[in-house]
């Protein structure tokens, strides 16, 4: 609730200009918890979303009094670099962003979004993160984020993509009502809510194919098994999806 109080207040400032969220910002972030480094963004915590948001106003338009909220996202970064001596990310053996819990995927995505948005201010305004012994430039910070990025359509242990419908070779039971039911065409009878099981228990592929859909990824080993009932890792979501769109984004304009 308090990271959704500062998030509220940093878009308004974005979208209003106005000093009194400005005010808000300014004396409310370590009152609301922007100071605590936590390394993940998502639906649970925007803290180091919030970081990056408001550090382009110190970066871009010389917001001193919001110096701290660099720091802040610089610190984020830092626990991403494996060479500094603040980092506390746990990556599989192939590489991927790793965190205990269901849709790892979630934190992949996220974080690679936030790492190309970071990289594009600190390029703009010639700035870098100091990891204590070590500086980090935009280009570091990218770097991350593609290896995540090709982590998931396929450069990876398993040579698997996560996105579903790319590439050979892709998850084909995923767990995900609409994919796992026969189509209209193929079942015109009405299905009830609870005459699904045997096409959710079924060992077959999903009659339709859910296409750029996300899964919730493999596990700390780069193992995964295709299988629908295990919905933390084959459940795609709206929130891996959404910030991958964004890190898509930026790789297709700058191949």
């Amino acid at each position: 609730m308090q990271d959704e109080l500062l998030w509220g207040a940093a878009w308004l400032r974005r979208a209003t200009n106005s000093d009194s969220y400005l005010s808000y910002i300014q004396n409310n972030g370590q009152t609301l918890g922007a100071d605590e480094n936590i390394n993940e963004f998502g639906w649970d915590n925007k803290h180091a979303g919030l970081n990056v948001l408001v550090s382009k106003e110190f970066l871009q338009g010389s917001q001193y009094t919001l110096q701290s909220y660099k720091s802040w996202a610089d610190s984020f970064m830092c626990t991403l670099i494996p060479e500094s001596t603040s980092s506390h990310t746990e990556f599989t053996p192939g590489g991927l962003i790793y965190k205990p819990g269901g849709s790892n995927l979630q934190h992949a995505t996220s974080i690679s979004f936030l790492l190309l948005v970071y990289a594009n201010y600190l390029d703009r305004s010639s700035q870098t993160v100091d990891c204590g012994s070590i500086s980090v430039g935009p280009t570091s910070l990218r770097e991350i984020a593609r290896r995540q990025v090709n982590y998931i359509l396929g450069e990876n242990p398993m040579g698997l993509s996560y996105m579903v419908g790319y590439s050979n070779y892709y998850p084909q039971k995923i767990h995900h009502r609409g994919s796992s039911l026969p189509s209209i065409k193929d079942h015109p009878d009405m299905i009830g809510c609870k005459d699904g099981s045997v096409y959710f228990n079924s060992s077959g592929p999903n009659p339709n194919v859910l296409v750029g859909a996300i899964v919730g990824g493999p596990g700390e080993d780069d193992t995964y098994d295709d299988d629908r009932v295990d919905f933390r890792k084959s459940e795609p979501t709206t929130y891996i999806n959404a910030p991958f769109v964004g890190a898509l984004a930026y790789f297709a304009a700058n191949p």
